[in-house]
């Protein structure tokens, strides 16, 4: 069982249970940071933004079969007052708590149900090579990413390829797709970029990082980028697992040379894990 079902079997049987981050991690045998990373590659959503839409998916169903006290559905969902359960249950479906138990239903609702885990990951994953990579600079287009955003990724890269003649002290022909500065919401930022020798006349629209010298494993991704997904999960939450090492808490990036065609999305890239010990 890889880490994301692990925390999927937990939150599932301890739902009516107050959880935290921390608790979930241990249980799937990762860290925070892992575990963020994991799930939202197995599922498309955040781990604690998951945990809330479940109990508030079980507690819409509750009201709308008549529960007679709303204080009492509160408390079970782990909210404190009636005033943060409405808050968060008008945040999730749009109506409040009283109006859907006075409509006795709940098929407006967007319901989270639970979520079975499927073979989305790789049937083979090719061994990565290990690389020590020099520390670098990195600049162009940035966004912060969520699992509700993803999907501007593509775009971003368009948004790159219109503006990269504007990058400043460019070094080399490679892009680069970094990851970085992730929380535990599952969010981060996302740089479609290239190598630059410096930072001091790059214009304020482009986002930059330093990435520091670190041990990466890098796996080569060989079918269409629009497959990504498969690759990062697979790597996330079996291979990863099953490694021996730890995801260390830096940068991640995909490596794009001149073997990968961006006008098709065809060809081959890399993918950089960074990992410890």
């Amino acid at each position: 069982m890889n880490p994301a079902q692990r925390a999927l079997w937990y939150i599932e049987s301890h739902l009516a249970e107050p959880m935290t981050l921390d608790e979930i991690a241990a249980i799937a045998g990762v860290s925070r940071f892992h575990i963020v990373r994991a799930f939202a590659a197995a599922t498309g959503l955040p781990v604690m933004r998951y945990v809330r839409a479940r109990r508030l998916t079980e507690a819409a169903r509750l009201l709308a079969n008549g529960a007679p006290n709303i204080l009492s559905v509160a408390l079970e969902a782990d909210y404190g007052s009636h005033e943060a359960f409405t808050r968060a249950f008008r945040d999730q479906f749009g109506t409040t708590p009283e109006a859907v138990r006075a409509a006795m239903c709940v098929n407006d609702l967007k319901l989270q149900e639970p979520i079975l885990m499927d073979s989305t990951m790789l049937d083979h994953l090719a061994p990565p090579r290990f690389e020590t990579a020099r520390a670098l600079l990195v600049a162009g287009p940035g966004e912060r990413i969520s699992c509700d955003n993803g999907a501007v990724i593509p775009g971003l890269w368009h948004r790159f390829h219109q503006e990269v003649a504007d990058i400043p002290s460019r070094v080399g022909q490679v892009a680069y797709g970094v990851c970085c500065n992730g929380d535990d919401s599952g969010n981060f930022d996302y740089i479609a970029g290239v190598e630059v020798a410096e930072f001091s006349d790059l214009p304020r629209r482009f986002a930059r990082i330093r990435i520091s010298e670190q041990r990466y494993a890098v796996f080569t991704h060989t079918e269409h980028v629009a497959s990504i997904r498969r690759t990062v999960n697979t790597i996330w939450n079996r291979w990863l697992p099953a490694s021996g090492l730890t995801a260390a808490d830096a940068p991640s990036f995909e490596r794009y040379d001149e073997a990968f065609d961006p006008a098709t999305g065809n060809g081959s890239f890399e993918i950089w894990l960074p990992v410890k010990q």
